[in-house]
C-alpha cells in the first residue's frame, strides 16, 4: 500500500507481472535469446539503481518478486499475465505450474491468469477446460504475435479465436488481456495491432478486454475504439515506464487516456520484472500534467490515481480492498473456484 505525503493509504493491484524463465539453458535457439535481450533493453529505462545485472534478470527468484513487489513495491495484490512462447522455450518462457505454485503461497496477495492459443483449434478448447478445472482462472492473457510453427501471429478475429472466447466466457472466464503495444524482438509489430479488439468487444459485451500497453505505438486507434466500447480497458504496463525517460511523452498518454476511456477504465501494471513497481508508483503520484495538457483534457488528480493504480482492477477482479483506500474491509481472497462455471 503506498501512503501519501498527507498520510492517506492508496490500495495497489499490480496488474501485469511476471515470473520467467529467460536462463540460456531454457533457450531453444536464438530467438528465445532475442526475446530476453530485447526485454532487457527496455528495463535498461530504468533509473540506474534498480537496472539488474543480464543474469539475474534471465531468471530471478520468487524471494526477489517477493521482495520487489511486496515489500518494497507497495503492491497490495499482484496479477500473473503469462505468455507462453513455446516455439523459443523448452519449458514456455512463463509457467503456469511456477506461478499456481507461488499464486498457493500467497492466496490473499496474488491472482495467476493462463492464456490460449486457437491454433491449438479443438484440443486446446479441451485443454482450456481442463485448465480452468485445475488452475481456476479469472482472466487469460492473449499473445497474439507469439510464433507457432510456420504461423508468425493470429487475430482475435480468427473463427477459431471466436471459438476461444466463446468458451471463455462458458467457463467463467471474463478479463481477457491482450498484448497489444510494442513488438519484442523477433515477433512481427503488425501482429500486435490493436484493430481486432474493435469487432470482438462488440461481439463479446460481457468480456472485459484489457488492452496491454495500451495499443502503442497505435495510441489514436486505440482510444478510438475503446472510447465507443465501454468493456474495453487500457493497460498501462510499459506504457507507465516511460514516466522517468520520456515524461513529457507519459503524460501526453495519460492525458489522451483520461480524456477517451476516463478514469475508469485504466489498469496500472509495472510489468515486472521489465520495471519495479516501486520507482514508477512513486513517479506517477507526484505526476501533474503539463498546463498545456491539463487545458485540453484537465488535470489529473488524487482521485484518478487511487483508481488507476488498484480500484479499478480490484472491481475486475472482484478484489476486496483494505482500509484506508475505501470503506470495503479487506479480507483473505478465497481460493479459486476449481469447478468449471455453467453456461449462462
Amino acid at each position: 500500500m503506498f501512503t501519501t505525503k498527507s498520510g492517506e493509504k492508496i490500495f495497489v493491484v499490480d496488474g501485469h507481472v511476471h515470473l520467467w524463465d529467460g536462463s540460456d539453458e531454457n533457450i531453444k535457439h536464438r530467438y528465445g535469446q532475442q526475446v530476453i535481450k530485447c526485454f532487457y533493453d527496455y528495463h535498461k529505462l530504468s533509473p540506474k539503481e534498480f537496472v539488474w545485472p543480464y543474469k539475474k534478470y534471465q531468471k530471478y527468484t520468487d524471494e526477489d518478486f517477493e521482495q520487489d513487489i511486496f515489500q518494497n513495491g507497495y503492491v497490495d495484490f499482484a496479477i500473473f499475465n503469462p505468455q507462453y512462447l513455446g516455439d523459443f522455450y523448452y519449458n514456455g518462457f512463463s509457467s503456469l505450474e511456477r506461478n499456481e505454485n507461488f499464486r498457493k503461497k500467497h492466496p490473499d496477495r496474488v491472482i495467476a491468469n493462463g492464456f490460449w492459443d486457437p491454433r491449438n483449434e479443438e484440443a486446446g478448447l479441451k485443454q482450456l477446460e481442463k485448465d480452468v478445472e485445475k488452475y481456476g482462472w479469472k482472466g487469460v492473457k492473449l499473445y497474439t504475435a507469439e510464433w507457432k510453427g510456420d504461423s508468425k501471429g493470429w487475430k482475435l478475429t480468427d473463427p477459431w479465436s471466436y471459438r476461444y472466447l466463446e468458451k471463455s466466457q462458458e467457463l467463467g472466464i471474463k478479463n481477457i488481456h491482450a498484448h497489444k503495444g510494442p513488438t519484442i524482438r523477433p515477433l512481427n509489430k503488425d501482429a500486435f495491432d490493436v484493430g481486432d479488439v474493435d469487432e470482438v468487444a462488440s461481439l463479446f459485451p460481457d468480456l472485459n478486454f484489457i488492452v496491454e500497453h495500451c495499443g502503442l505505438p497505435r495510441l489514436n486507434d486505440f482510444t478510438f475504439i475503446a472510447a465507443q466500447e465501454p468493456n474495453v480497458y487500457a493497460g498501462l504496463a510499459v506504457a507507465i515506464a516511460l514516466i522517468h525517460t520520456r515524461p513529457r511523452y507519459f503524460s501526453e498518454i495519460i492525458s489522451e487516456l483520461l480524456f477517451w476511456l476516463g478514469p475508469d477504465r485504466i489498469l496500472f501494471g509495472s510489468d515486472y520484472a521489465l520495471w519495479q513497481p516501486k520507482w514508477i508508483i512513486e513517479k506517477f503520484m507526484d505526476l501533474q500534467l503539463p498546463e498545456d495538457l491539463a487545458a485540453e483534457t484537465g488535470q489529473i488528480t488524487t482521485e484518478m490515481k487511487k483508481k488507476i493504480l488498484g480500484e479499478n482492477a480490484a472491481r475486475l477482479y472482484n478484489i476486496p480492498i483494505s482500509d484506508g483506500a475505501s470503506d470495503a474491509k479487506r479480507s483473505e481472497a478465497p481460493e479459486p473456484v476449481r469447478k468449471v462455471a455453467p453456461v449462462a
